[in-house]
């Protein structure tokens, strides 16, 4: 089987870091994890190739802009005699919290106009990896939030969203999406808090003798000394 996996973005440094991009960066991790060959120019995008277990896999960026996505995609499917099924999209979600994904076949576009290119060029039964982005909040703000650079915060989710990405794709590759969404969640899931050891218990004080004197036999001792060696 061979396996297209479509990240979608814009090129140029502009748009690099913009939330748009993430499905640009989750291709470009990818292909780094896995040691695939050298980014091409084919099919109006960047092409690489390389395996995952044991199947071929082509990751192709678009390098048509987002809205034209779908002609990238189709020109690559087409000659590579790839069918619909077999073609994976990497897409930024609004309607996902950030740092969170879901997989998911066919479908309605919601708005994304990378994916109405794709599904105007190719239909809708291909699959998707809709990697959680946020909202933010007002329909009005959309086109300003995708196309601005995520946060420095944001590298707090967005790292290790893309490293789990690379690392559990070998089960998408596989057809087992759940399993992929599982090892994903479990990979980004923040670390249990060690659970503190209890103090161990103060040694209880040893029973005074209630016959004893205040001062001591040493006090006793010195009183005795200073009376001997008073002279009379």
């Amino acid at each position: 089987m061979t396996l297209l996996v479509v990240g979608l973005g814009n090129p140029g440094p502009e748009y690099a870091r913009n939330r748009h991009n993430i499905g640009f960066m989750a291709a470009d991790e990818l292909v780094r994890r896995h040691s695939f060959g050298p980014w091409r120019a084919k099919f109006q995008g960047q092409l690489a190739e390389g395996t995952i277990g044991g199947d071929k896999v082509l990751v192709l960026k678009p390098m048509t802009y987002m809205n034209l996505s779908g002609q990238s995609a189709a020109a690559a499917a087409r000659f590579l005699k790839i069918p619909v099924d077999d073609v994976v999209v990497l897409h930024d979600e609004l309607d996902i919290v950030p740092g969170r994904l879901k997989v998911k076949r066919g479908g309605g576009a919601g708005g994304h106009n990378g994916l109405k290119s794709i599904d105007s060029h190719l239909g809708q039964t291909y699959r998707r990896v809709r990697l959680g982005i946020g909202h933010p909040g007002d329909r009005d703000l959309v086109s300003g939030y995708v196309l601005h650079d995520f946060a420095k915060a944001d590298e707090a989710w967005l790292t290790p969203l893309l490293d789990a990405v690379a690392a559990a794709f070998p089960m998408l590759v596989a057809g087992d999406d759940a399993g992929f969404m599982t090892r994903v969640a479990h990979l980004t899931a923040p670390p249990r808090p060690k659970k503190e050891k209890p103090a161990a218990a103060a040694p209880a004080p040893e029973p005074r003798d209630s016959t004893a004197q205040p001062g001591g036999s040493l006090a006793e001792a010195l009183r005795a000394a200073m009376t001997g060696n008073k002279k009379e």
